[in-house]
């Protein structure tokens, strides 16, 4: 629940009798606003330390990029919601050990990011940017909201050669949902919300809330898959990685694993190992290895 949910409601509400746009701006607001900024953690600081550190602007933003390497084979790491990049560096490390170049970036409201807020089309825009200056990636890894981020991106322009996903959120639905659920607000708050998103944040992209589901036109993505979700994942539940894997067919492979939630999982080795198995392995022969369980 949100704090001060019950006013937060009866406000929200009487303003969408009487002003729809700025309910909807005002529920926009607190929707994209991350639960907090997470730190670096002690088993991050090495490799975080002597990452290059970069700076891009997006729609008026600063966003704090990084990245190892020599800049040859570039795979993008993609954090999730209220996270950072360095969660992320279990994957960086023996990538750049194998001769890839990682990249991160930490998005607005997010890590070393200034601001309050940041939003699925700003994750594009970023996403955007950074294939412009690396050029197309041999890989994508992604984490929960970066998932949805991430296949958004990919849809839109954006080249990899392989995906990963951990812990992803495939539904934009869930997340609209749960923060319903979280001030107990009804339908027309959240079609406030949708007007403004189409008004105001992507005047020019005509159903672009509906292309934020991540199993929207799969078959646009064109390259092999390997999703990972923990089965007592407590905070994006396995059936929305089920359902990533359906979308894109023949392409994907969804391994579950027990015991390692939502965050653990990052830094699990069997699931690191197999991840970087599959990213590295010859074009045309992804490695189908299995993680073992638990």
């Amino acid at each position: 629940m949100y704090p001060m949910a019950p006013l937060i409601r009866t406000a929200l509400n009487a303003t969408a009798r009487v002003a729809p746009g700025a309910a909807g701006r005002w529920a926009f607001r607190l929707f994209v606003r991350p639960l907090g900024r997470a730190r670096v953690k002690p088993e991050e600081q090495a490799l975080f330390a002597a990452a290059r550190t970069g700076h891009l602007q997006v729609r008026g933003k600063d966003v704090v990029t990084y990245s190892w390497g020599d800049g040859r084979r570039p795979v993008l790491l993609v954090h999730g919601w209220s996270s950072r990049a360095s969660r992320l560096t279990a994957f960086a490390e023996p990538l750049l050990a194998r001769g890839y170049s990682p990249v991160a970036f930490d998005a607005p409201g997010h890590g070393d990011s200034p601001g309050r807020a940041g939003n699925i089309v700003e994750y594009r825009e970023i996403i955007r940017e950074l294939h412009a200056r690396h050029g197309d990636f041999d890989a994508v890894v992604a984490h929960s909201f970066g998932v949805l981020a991430s296949l958004f991106a990919l849809r839109d322009g954006v080249r990899t050669a392989r995906f990963v996903g951990l812990g992803g959120v495939g539904s934009f639905g869930m997340l609209v949902k749960g923060f319903q659920a979280g001030l107990g607000v009804d339908e027309r708050i959240v079609r406030c919300m949708r007007g403004h998103v189409e008004r105001r944040l992507a005047p020019d992209e005509p159903g672009i809330w509906d292309r934020f589901d991540a199993d929207r036109a799969a078959g646009e993505l064109g390259a092999p898959v390997l999703l990972f979700h923990d089965e007592s994942d407590d905070m994006v539940p396995p059936v929305q990685s089920r359902r990533l894997a359906r979308a894109h067919g023949d392409r994907a492979r969804l391994v579950e694993t027990r015991g390692l939630g939502h965050r653990r999982i990052l830094r699990d080795p069997a699931v690191v190992a197999e991840a970087v198995a599959f990213l590295t392995a010859p074009a045309g022969e992804p490695s189908e290895r299995r993680v073992a369980a638990g």
